[in-house]
């Protein structure tokens, strides 16, 4: 387990993230971690034979109502790599940084299509705690 920090690494990381995230272009994706870092953002990666295949993207922040707190903005292992323990190791390792870091939970979201995900993170431990919503305000591509 590791924190990613150069662009060799990020870019790496991006046939792990792609499975989550495929909406977001290859070529645009190391620019955009990056962006994502100047709030905050960071990657930690799980690898064998030091090829990525498991990644979390994670932030921590701080508001009124969890004080503060790690938020996972993203999980995910190569299909082929599923159900061997990396998940779990990500997870435990996102539960220590934080505790590491002064929060005190740790919270994450995840579409409801993705039923095998919310029986994994029951299994780790996780509550179902609310719901998300949204709804689009502005034009597509713009975020």
């Amino acid at each position: 387990m590791y924190l990613v920090e150069s662009d060799e690494q990020i870019a790496a990381c991006y046939p792990v993230m792609r499975e989550l995230r495929p909406h977001v272009p290859e070529a645009d994706f190391v620019a955009r971690v990056r962006a994502q870092e100047r709030a905050g953002y960071r990657l930690v990666c799980a690898a064998e034979a030091s090829v990525p295949v498991a990644v979390a993207g994670f932030r921590i922040a701080e508001n009124l109502a969890w004080g503060r707190f790690l938020y996972v903005d993203d999980l995910v292992a190569l299909p082929a790599n599923r159900s061997r323990g990396h998940g779990a190791a990500l997870l435990a390792w996102l539960a220590r940084f934080a505790v590491d870091h002064g929060c005190a939970q740790l919270h994450l979201d995840s579409g409801v299509q993705r039923e095998d995900a919310h029986r994994f993170y029951k299994r780790e431990g996780m509550a179902l705690s609310s719901y998300h919503f949204s709804m689009p305000v502005g034009r597509a591509g713009e975020s």
